[in-house]
């Protein structure tokens, strides 16, 4: 059964799409006769993160393998759509390719995206390809089908650590901290657990509600923090690694049904060499920014020792008992196997 959250989002394209909508895809349809069909592509990260890179090379990609005949325009760090937006925009089709994060899918009900967010789950990003790129990550693709979606590939963003304006290195240290997450009801009960309380904020938004107070820390892949300039106001980070973030990249399937069979078949090829691209360079990417911010001196980079980390995963144990669905089951099991 499809949770009421999701219900609502996937029945947004009702009387208005019927009208705007259709008219859309139509006027597209007769337009790339002339050429170049474009795509519009729309993200939440800066141009220079996995994410940013990944968007960019597929664009490229496209350009060179069609000849010019479909063009993809991107438009990086929410100037199009927030957080919270873009996958309404994606099913009203105002905008035709998004990149997603895991936890937004989860938000929506969708079966094991919510499996993604617990802590210490990945050993690295070996065992999260086994996941990602076998028998699981193509089920989860799959759902996408009756949200009149379709979901292509896994993009790797990278592995997070925890940063506030006070250090954060045992349990204790979180407490009475207010927290920015994601909407995640896995990360929610996280930083509960910690001791901190939260507030789900857009990445956008996130520097100016640090700068003003209204949250004191947050969770972020050293390629984030750095590009949305955080170290201004975060003093501390903490290299805890302990939860993933990645993307998904999604199209809208009636636009993407009613491309002619070549451009399908192209449009898939790239964006495999954009999914091998983005991939390889994530692990790369977040090191670079990590040193970064070190040499910077603005942000204290601090370690966990063995005892520390042990204690936080002890804390953080009960949000396993979150996951119920047979497919986050499979996930978790299959990860742990390989930790």
């Amino acid at each position: 059964m499809v949770n009421l959250k999701r219900r609502t989002l996937l029945g947004v394209a009702g009387a208005a799409a019927c009208v705007g909508l259709g008219a859309t895809f139509l006027s597209r349809r007769e337009r790339h006769q002339d050429a170049p069909i474009v795509l519009r592509f729309s993200h939440v990260a800066a141009a220079n993160t996995p994410k940013g890179r990944a968007a960019q090379y597929l664009s490229d990609e496209v350009a060179r393998a069609s000849r010019g005949e479909v063009r993809i325009d991107v438009f990086p760090n929410s100037t199009l759509y927030k957080d919270g937006e873009e996958l309404e925009a994606l099913q009203l089709g105002t905008v035709d390719m998004i990149a997603p994060s895991l936890s937004k899918l989860a938000s929506i009900g969708l079966n094991g995206f919510a499996a993604f967010d617990l802590p210490f789950l990945f050993s690295g990003y070996e065992s999260l390809h086994e996941i990602t790129d076998g028998p699981i990550g193509r089920k989860m693709l799959d759902q996408f089908e009756h949200a009149g979606l379709a979901g292509k590939a896994f993009w790797d963003n990278g592995f997070k650590n925890m940063s506030a304006t006070r250090p954060l290195i045992e349990v204790k240290d979180f407490s009475q901290l207010r927290m920015r997450i994601q909407p995640s009801k896995i990360i929610d009960l996280q930083m509960r657990l910690l001791g901190a309380s939260t507030e789900d904020i857009a990445l956008a938004d996130l520097r100016d509600a640090l700068a003003k107070g209204l949250v004191q820390g947050c969770e972020n892949p050293p390629s984030n923090f750095l590009t949305q300039n955080l170290g201004a106001v975060q003093q501390y980070m903490t290299l805890s690694r302990h939860g993933y973030l990645g993307n998904l990249l999604l199209v809208n399937n009636e636009f993407w049904s009613q491309l002619p069979r070549y451009i399908r078949t192209l449009l898939d090829e790239c964006i495999d060499a954009a999914t091998r691209y983005t991939n390889s360079i994530a692990r790369t990417e977040n090191d670079q920014a990590l040193a970064m911010i070190e040499s910077t001196g603005t942000t204290r980079v601090l370690d966990l020792s063995a005892r520390q980390r042990s204690d936080w995963q002890k804390t953080l144990e009960p949000v396993y008992q979150q996951i119920t669905d047979s497919t986050s089951l499979a996930l978790v099991a299959t990860a742990r196997r390989r930790s």
